[in-house]
């Protein structure tokens, strides 16, 4: 029976911390990009050197069809997932009376599609090992308390949040525990240059910024044996922000 974890956006940043600390805990990986492929490749590489085994998967995760059609093929030949891990997101911040329907569509059809987009195709699979299960959403403090300039991706992963509650009293019953991890400011590459870090950091009882690797280590607790009854929580990885 597979071991194997599937992280979506897992190329770079909080990503690629999260499948490098979840091979190191003795996890193979089912690396995943939408158009990163050379760092994805690059990532796998790294992960085969720890001695994991690890393949790279790339589609849309707005893209529901192909999500389907590719992730049903990879369970198909190599077994279901022991646990997902829902990273993958974007952001088209602005002001809420400045964005365009395209602003508002695309990041709810990553964000909050790809809880339904990935998860769905694999679900069953999961539950038919009839064995512990875990499945991680990587949230947001915007998601949490809201943010200026954030409205769409705020609502999207607030709504995350609450498809994660829910589909954690479904599966309850089957070990399959399902959580989040809500990052504050991380220092990654999707950090916008416009955002005030100076400013926000006067919010941040921690004073700095944190880490992709702290946000992994965090995941990779509730992806472990010893989370096996936290289930439905929402862990924030902020500094003390909220």
């Amino acid at each position: 029976m597979t071991e194997s974890v599937l992280v979506t956006g897992s190329s770079r940043g909080i990503g690629r911390a999260i499948a490098l600390r979840l091979a190191q805990a003795g996890h193979d990986i089912v690396l995943h990009c939408r158009s990163g492929r050379a760092e994805a490749d690059a990532v796998q590489v790294e992960i085969q050197a720890l001695g994991r085994k690890a393949r790279v998967l790339q589609f849309d995760v707005a893209d529901r069809a192909v999500c389907k059609a590719i992730l049903e093929a990879d369970v198909e030949q190599h077994g279901a997932y022991y646990g997902v891990v829902l990273n993958a997101g974007l952001t088209r911040d602005g002001a809420f009376p400045a964005l365009s329907e395209d602003d508002w569509d695309v990041v709810m059809r990553t964000n909050l599609d790809g809880f339904y987009n990935v998860l769905h195709p694999v679900m069953m699979p999961m539950i038919r090992r009839r064995a512990a299960g875990r499945i991680v959403c990587i949230t947001s403090v915007s998601g949490l308390i809201g943010n200026r300039g954030q409205v769409n991706y705020s609502a999207s992963k607030a709504g995350l949040i609450g498809a994660a509650k829910a589909l954690a009293i479904e599966l309850g019953k089957r070990k399959i525990t399902v959580n989040c991890v809500a990052p504050g400011l991380i220092d990654t590459a999707m950090l916008d240059e416009n955002v005030p870090v100076e400013e926000l950091m006067k919010m941040i009882p921690a004073q700095r910024m944190g880490t992709p690797e702290e946000v992994a280590g965090a995941v990779n607790f509730l992806m472990s044996a010893e989370a096996g009854y936290i289930t439905r929580q929402v862990l924030a990885v902020n500094g003390g922000l909220c």
